[in-house]
């Protein structure tokens, strides 16, 4: 019996990005149709357990120009559309999206939002010649500048502070106290 690895997914107005998260994942094959037909199978684990991935894409996939880059934790895959659009969800028909299918909010771009491609983590496509060839992974998408989100939270929380005006504040010179009236 097989099962499924999570696929993250994200996309831009030309583009697709999947994600197979497998670690050390063996004999993995990736294909691609260009009818949308998206394929994976591989094995991991200390049983060599059987995974395998079966989609249909929203929509049509260019794959002459589609890469595929497979690394030690995952296998990464730019799938370039044939024409681009932004689709309604990663998958055709109706049904819900299965479970193991998750968006990649580290890749996600909005319709409305200007940005180019997404930063690969130094993974070479470079010696792929599309979808025929598979790279390894040439450096860990790795959680680099992270520390700038947050960056400047300090000033944000001690903006966001109430000023108290003279009257709510008896420390002052000057500031109007107020009294309990007396019994």
């Amino acid at each position: 019996m097989s099962r499924h690895p999570e696929v993250k997914w994200a996309e831009r107005l030309d583009k697709v990005y999947l994600t197979i998260q497998l670690p050390d994942a063996k004999d993995a094959n990736v294909d691609v149709q260009p009818d949308g037909t998206f394929t994976f199978s591989g094995s991991a684990g200390s049983a060599n357990n059987k995974y395998e991935l079966e989609l249909t894409l929203h929509d049509k996939i260019n794959k002459e120009e589609s890469k595929i880059n497979k690394g030690m934790r995952s296998i990464f895959c730019v799938l370039v559309k044939e024409e681009p659009c932004w689709w309604k969800k990663l998958l055709r028909g109706d049904g819900k999206t299965p479970h193991y299918i998750k968006v990649d909010w580290d890749k996600w771009a909005d319709e409305d939002e200007e940005g180019g491609d997404v930063d690969v983590g130094g993974m070479d496509f470079s010696n792929l010649g599309g979808m025929e060839g598979m790279a390894n992974m040439m450096g860990g998408m790795g959680a680099e500048g992270m520390d700038d989100d947050l960056e400047g939270s300090e000033d944000e929380e001690e903006a966001e502070k109430p000023q108290l005006d003279e009257a709510e504040n008896p420390k002052d010179e000057g500031a109007k106290t107020q009294t309990a009236p007396s019994t």
